[in-house]
């Protein structure tokens, strides 16, 4: 069992959803970013998603862009992302991990090394968006052998045809794009998310957590009503981009994590 299966675990067994919170590693420099990080589990994230930079994020809007950019400017690379992760470790080793990003970086890093690497900083989970399930050889299905979870995103556009594949090698949960298009382009309703959710239920036995489109504790409980969890990414991000201080930020996410543990 992962950290992530044992936090939902806990979280079933004591009738909450998960809030999951994403940050951009390196922004706006390595120290405040770690300080806001090892700041979210007090602040109520259940699981932290962590954001690694990329020159090219086909997946992000601009605020998340933006921020990748501000990170790779301040000299952010993938091995201090680890080394960020592994600073985390020293003073909290319950609170999961997922690291988020692209596989370029992986791939030249080699992905054998990656993987022991991850393993051994104490990151638990992997989103590689730009993976498809047809490249599972590539590295989702060395990830799971190397103990890592590798969690796959659905998407109002994924079909019953289409479902079964994208559920084939994911473990951990479900990452459900509440929205076509790209991070923090639109709102996420939960009238729409309701159906899909249980749609992909219903396809496996993993938790579903709804991203994209979430920018208030009103809308996180509104999300986590009607899924295992919620995540907001872009809003926190944006706090950070606007100059708050981690101590700001981490009151901010408190009350997105409030919003979500609220149902």
């Amino acid at each position: 069992m992962t950290r992530i299966d044992a936090t939902f675990a806990k979280l079933r067994a004591e009738g909450k959803k998960a809030f999951v919170a994403y940050v951009m590693a390196g922004d706006p420099d390595y120290d405040t970013s770690l300080e806001i990080v090892k700041g979210l589990p007090g602040a109520g994230v259940d699981i932290i998603e962590l954001g690694q930079p990329f020159t090219d994020p086909m997946a992000d809007g601009p605020t998340i862009q933006v921020a990748g950019q501000r990170a790779l400017a301040q000299g952010m690379t993938l091995q201090k992302t680890l080394d960020m992760a592994r600073a985390f470790r020293e003073t909290d080793t319950e609170t999961p991990i997922v690291m988020m990003g692209y596989y370029n970086p992986i791939y030249s890093r080699g992905v054998d090394r990656f993987l022991a690497d991850a393993k051994e900083v104490g990151i638990d989970g992997l989103i590689i968006v730009d993976l498809p399930p047809e490249e599972d050889e590539e590295l989702c299905i060395p990830a799971q052998k190397a103990g890592l979870n590798f969690i796959r995103l659905a998407t109002p556009t994924t079909d019953d045809r289409r479902l079964p594949r994208v559920m084939q090698n994911t473990s951990g949960f479900v990452y459900y794009v509440s929205i076509t298009g790209i991070t923090g382009s639109a709102q996420a309703e939960a009238g729409d998310v309701a159906p899909e959710v249980a749609r992909i239920k219903a396809a496996g036995n993993l938790p579903v957590v709804v991203g994209f489109g979430i920018t208030t504790p009103e809308a996180a409980a509104r999300i986590a009503a009607v899924a295992d969890g919620a995540v907001v990414g872009s809003a926190i991000v944006s706090r950070i981009a606007r100059g708050d201080t981690p101590a700001e930020v981490l009151g901010f996410v408190k009350t997105l994590a409030d919003g979500a543990h609220s149902v």
